[in-house]
């Protein structure tokens, strides 16, 4: 089934601040070669005919490209994002307007949470990180307004500082993860609900190779991520390689770029 995906064109794209181990301003970051990659990655969805929405870019908010930290949208109402570092902090609103303005029920969070970054949905339950960007109360707040359940799951490495650095669904009841991003209890968690769970190993990881997008069928990911693309195809998955190396000097990939639009169901 077609998904919609709003994006956010990386117009004003920098690494002038650092607020993950990936980011380094003094490395500078080629704005031109982000909106080819980005364009790639946009036209990479269409071609799967997939539905692209495009927020405007706001001058001054340079990480606004990664538009999956924007909000969590469920059953066609937008629970907003409250982000944890000031430098980000406009665009929560920003998120939340736009879908305000297109007739969608919003909710203004009162806790701090980085949308989809750290929220991912599968058919029956939404998994939640917490540990470095959004509070554990959010995912409280996020299950009273959404009305599905949400099960925490605790980041302990600061590279894979968002949930979905670490794991990514491959469809509505299953998931691809690496182990050594999750705390004990929460690995203990992922293997009961995921015993046949695509595992990634150190160096897939590292490339954030499960900062992927799958539709059920097809799989959107870093070109570096070789072994998880192996495993992936063994699994009967079509496996569609991006570069987005540019913006990964930002800590973003192909899903920090997505945000999915689910529709009431």
């Amino acid at each position: 089934m077609p998904k919609h995906f709003l994006m956010c064109r990386p117009e004003y794209f920098t690494v002038e601040y650092a607020i993950n181990p990936w980011m380094h301003p003094e490395a500078g970051a080629d704005r031109d070669l982000a909106v080819r990659q980005w364009e790639g990655l946009k036209a990479a969805y269409e071609e799967l005919g997939h539905q692209v929405s495009l927020i405007d870019p706001i001058d001054g908010l340079p990480d606004m490209v990664f538009a999956a930290n924007g909000a969590l949208v469920v059953g066609g109402r937008a629970y907003g994002a409250r982000f944890a570092y000031p430098q980000r902090g406009p665009e929560g609103p920003a998120y939340l307007r736009w879908f305000a303005e297109r007739g969608y029920p919003t909710l203004e969070p009162a806790h701090v949470n980085e949308g989809e970054g750290d929220f991912l949905t599968l058919d029956d339950v939404i998994l939640a990180g917490t540990g470095f960007r959004t509070d554990v109360v959010a995912h409280q707040e996020a299950q009273e307004y959404l009305g599905r359940p949400v099960i925490s799951l605790t980041l302990v490495d600061p590279r894979f500082y968002h949930l979905d650095t670490a794991l990514f669904p491959l469809d509505g009841r299953n998931v691809a993860y690496y182990p050594e991003a999750f705390s004990p209890g929460s690995l203990a968690v992922l293997r009961r609900m995921f015993p046949d769970a695509v595992i990634a190993n150190a160096r897939d990881a590292e490339v954030l190779g499960l900062n992927a997008v799958s539709d059920g069928k097809n799989v959107i990911i870093n070109a570096e991520a070789s072994d998880l693309q192996l495993e992936l195809k063994r699994r009967g998955y079509e496996v569609i390689p991006v570069d987005l190396s540019e913006l990964r000097k930002a800590g973003g990939g192909p899903k920090c770029c997505t945000l999915e639009i689910r529709g009431e169901n």
